[in-house]
């Protein structure tokens, strides 16, 4: 099946500069595009979705961190003093 995009000249000219910068065709670089929306898109949703269900889960028993602890425990990561995950509390 075959798919036209129509542009503004605007934006048609930013696609023909990008793909002479990166010495690929234009089509490679709407496609790349249209790749990388799609998977923005994609991990934007996922995100979404934990986010309504840890929300849920919160509701249902109260227990959480801050933002604060896990910002403490994240930066002890890859360093000779990592700490485990801290314990989510009410």
């Amino acid at each position: 099946m075959a798919n036209t995009v129509r542009l503004d000249d605007e934006t048609d000219a930013i696609v023909q500069a990008l793909a002479e910068k990166r010495q690929r065709p234009v089509d490679w670089v709407m496609r790349e595009a249209v790749r990388q929306y799609a998977e923005r898109d994609d991990a934007r949703t996922s995100f979404e979705l934990e986010a309504v269900k840890a929300l849920a889960d919160y509701r249902q028993d109260g227990q959480h961190l801050t933002g604060n602890e896990v910002d403490r425990w994240l930066s002890t990561w890859g360093t000779d003093e990592e700490t485990k995950a801290p314990e989510c509390h009410g």
